[in-house]
């Protein structure tokens, strides 16, 4: 069965480039960002995760702990990152779960046999520290992740989380930010002492809270 957002993700134990992992205990009280790739030695996830590594300190920045996952064996995971790293220009610097038993991508329902019915789709998934899912995307094999999109999500979510707003479209980090509808105006000036402007009765526009 799927697992849907709001939903407790699944622990596992798994064998990863830098040692085995208890899925939850690794995460710890960090956000994390799990994806998974089809095959090892594959031209479109060889960028990918480039762009990973090197991205990562802007996930360290959200406190958000970054993993990688492919149904092929530890070893060819290790020949993969050399080639990763030379193409590149960079270092892989996360850790690479090794499922070549398919179990997590089974749990996770990475494996979609419309598209193939042996390898993981390129799958995402974004968890909270509480180890909640908080958002999944499933990209087909020929398109390449935006990770500053994933991100900028992050940077959703986690503002959203602690206060009473959400983002609108195309909405990024220090941009104007929407006020709850559920707030009244009397509660949204004691919240937003910045100020607010009122378009329409539901929708209502403040500065991003710092």
């Amino acid at each position: 069965m799927a697992i849907r957002l709001g939903d407790s993700v699944p622990d596992f134990t798994a064998q990863t480039t830098e040692g085995e992992i208890r899925f939850h205990d690794w995460l710890g009280d960090s956000w994390g960002v799990l994806f998974s790739h089809p095959a090892d030695f594959t031209p479109v996830c060889t960028t990918e995760l480039g762009a990973v590594a090197k991205l990562k300190p802007e996930f360290e920045k959200r406190n958000t702990k970054i993993i990688g996952l492919s149904v092929d064996p530890l070893e060819s995971h290790k020949g993969w990152i050399e080639d990763i790293n030379d193409t590149q220009n960079t270092t892989v610097n996360f850790p690479m779960i090794a499922d070549s038993d398919r179990h997590v991508a089974l749990t996770y329902d990475m494996i979609q046999p419309n598209a193939d019915a042996t390898a993981t789709v390129r799958s995402v998934f974004i968890i909270d520290p509480a180890k909640k899912l908080r958002l999944t995307l499933t990209y087909p094999a020929s398109t390449g992740r935006n990770f500053a999109e994933i991100l900028r999500v992050i940077d959703s979510l986690q503002l959203t989380e602690y206060e009473k707003v959400a983002t609108p479209a195309d909405w990024q980090q220090g941009d104007d930010v929407v006020i709850l509808p559920s707030i009244p105006d009397e509660e949204a000036k004691q919240l937003f002492p910045q100020g607010f402007k009122t378009h329409r009765p539901y929708l209502r526009t403040t500065a991003a809270p710092r």
